[in-house]
């Protein structure tokens, strides 16, 4: 009995060799890691042109270049990378045009949805495109997660902003991660827009926004201890006022307002003085998005929106980004692709950052 069972089994281990049951524990030892595993972490391969442009950093309430002198920056947004690859508008001569104009600095808005779609790996390509004109052109970048609502609760104003608090954590860390030490990245602006919408989007409030804040900062530096942080306030980033009682806890930090004309009725600059530039005593402010149309037969004077927010955001020491370099989203600079027309709004930015508005 005992022979037959042995037998038995020698006869069952020749047919499970035969057939491959045992197929997958004499490969292992073949292949040279599992499918989870990714490999080795090797750091990146350094860029020669890192460090091509200073190092912006803070102090007390300014950006300082490295010879200890105040930046005030003027400069433009262009639209989503993927929008303008997509269009065949995504080349450096696009950053040329953008060079034309005055910019100091670009801002580079990444939607949550466009970033899924191309995949990271993808549109890290695009960024490192930008990233190198922009170094050959001496202009310095904002990456800005250009998403719109409620982080706290997951509720945002439109789908192409949809975004998750673990998506969130992991961009800004495979960001901090790819960029450390690439000076013309110069700001992580860490959030576009956060609102509440008015109750639409849920709620959230000030201490919960700060505490997402404070762990993405937290995250950011374990990565890149230069690239400063952009914190926007709450109202579709217009309004400081908490951080009166509330200051974000971190070091070298800036902070962002959008300060649309519509935020509040004119007279506007003792509102903003309110809502924003009182901050500005203490800490960087930068206004990273604002712009407007003008109307037919309307025009820039004294009184205009234009000059008057110019003149209190430079006045404040408060650098500033217009919105927005493209001829579909809006407010629009250009009137089409064609010669790179530029609109009422775009001829004025454009004096405004060559420094030729009163």
């Amino acid at each position: 009995m005992r022979h037959a069972v042995r037998l038995m089994a020698m006869v069952l281990l020749v047919l499970c060799r035969n057939t491959g049951v045992f197929a997958q524990e004499t490969t292992k030892a073949e292949e040279p890691r599992e499918w989870w595993d990714s490999g080795r972490w090797r750091r990146p391969v350094p860029n020669p042109d890192a460090r091509k442009l200073g190092l912006i950093q803070v102090k007390e309430n300014k950006f300082v270049n490295p010879e200890g002198e105040t930046v005030l920056f003027r400069g433009l947004a262009i639209s989503d990378p993927d929008k303008l690859a997509d269009q065949g508008h995504w080349s450096k001569e696009h950053f040329e045009k953008v060079k034309e104009m005055g910019a100091m600095l670009v801002r580079i808005p990444v939607h949550p949805v466009a970033w899924r779609d191309r995949t990271p790996e993808k549109y890290l390509e695009l960024l490192d495109q930008a990233v190198a004109w922009c170094t050959e052109l001496e202009m310095y970048i904002i990456i800005d997660w250009h998403s719109i609502g409620n982080l706290e609760m997951e509720i945002f104003q439109h789908p192409m902003y949809d975004t998750t608090k673990k998506e969130t954590y992991s961009f800004w860390r495979m960001i901090a991660g790819h960029f450390n030490g690439h000076n013309t990245v110069a700001f992580y602006e860490l959030f576009n827009e956060p609102s509440v919408g008015h109750g639409r989007f849920g709620r959230m409030s000030w201490s919960e926004w700060k505490k997402i804040n404070e762990d993405i900062i937290h995250l950011i530096r374990a990565f890149d201890k230069e690239t400063i942080p952009l914190v926007a306030g709450l109202d579709w980033a217009y309004d400081l006022a908490p951080i009166r009682r509330e200051p974000i806890e971190a070091d070298g930090i800036g902070y962002v307002t959008h300060p649309y004309a519509m935020k509040r009725k004119p007279p506007w600059p003792g509102k903003w003085e309110e809502n924003f530039g009182f901050a500005a005593e203490t800490y960087p402010v930068i206004a990273t998005e604002f712009g407007f149309r003008l109307r037919e037969g309307e025009e820039i004077n004294e009184e205009h929106y234009g000059p008057i927010i110019i003149k209190y955001l430079e006045g404040r020491g408060i650098s500033w980004i217009a919105w927005v370099y493209d001829p579909q989203w809006g407010p629009p600079m250009l009137k089409s692709w064609d010669a790179y027309e530029l609109t009422g709004s775009g001829e004025f930015f454009k004096k405004a950052m060559h420094g030729e508005v009163d």
